[in-house]
């Protein structure tokens, strides 16, 4: 997980939409872009609950960098999916403690603000890219659209902030690329698409899920 986005890639004005800022209700500065405390995270099964995290913390500050390391099947994508409200649900599901960012709590928050702090605020790399890009939408497409959704953007240049991201991430001859379907590329290719696709809105915190396994 980092708290930045490093100096290599393009950022962009954020528009007047959105959660770009969540100031502490107390009016006091917010020092933690992250506080994980005693989550408990898992699943309604036939058998009962099904705990897959159990009371983990973690602290992390802007500008850093943190790994949460772990045998298979330990709990790391349930961690990060729990912080974004991306469980699968019914079944999957926060069961306790506490998930701050830049000063709000988000458990338990509305699918509408945890839809908007996704686009805006927090990027995420999925493990699987072939699992989250659409297979019939171009690659262009799908990073076209999160910029129009998030960002007061023409269409001509949300194109344009496409390609650028697509060359940023290391994507070769990108205004051709831009054009294929998600099976027409490899999978190191595919992820880096996942890459472009978190960092389009300038998320404060980008969270990846073995970003590296492709």
């Amino acid at each position: 997980m980092r708290g930045d986005l490093g100096r290599n890639f393009p950022r962009y004005r954020r528009s007047s939409k959105g959660t770009a800022s969540h100031p502490n209700p107390r009016g006091k500065p917010v020092s933690k872009l992250l506080q994980i405390e005693n989550l408990e995270s898992g699943f309604d099964t036939e058998r009962g609950q099904v705990k897959a995290v159990d009371g983990i913390s973690f602290e992390l500050e802007k500008g850093r960098t943190l790994g949460i390391v772990g045998e298979s099947g330990c709990g790391k994508t349930v961690t990060a999916m729990s912080i974004v409200d991306l469980l699968p649900k019914p079944a999957g599901r926060v069961m306790g403690g506490s998930i701050g960012f830049m000063g709000r709590e988000l458990r338990d928050a509305e699918p509408e603000v945890m839809y908007d702090l996704r686009g805006n605020d927090v990027g995420v790399i999925f493990q699987e890219p072939m699992a989250a890009l659409n297979p019939v939408q171009r690659v262009g497409r799908q990073i076209i659209e999160s910029l129009l959704l998030h960002r007061d953007l023409s269409k001509a240049e949300a194109l344009r902030k496409a390609v650028e991201l697509l060359d940023a991430v290391g994507i070769p001859s990108p205004d051709r690329r831009i054009s294929d379907y998600p099976h027409q590329l490899s999978g190191g290719m595919r992820q880096r698409v996942m890459i472009a696709i978190a960092l389009c809105c300038d998320p404060d915190l980008l969270i990846a899920d073995e970003p590296t396994t492709a």
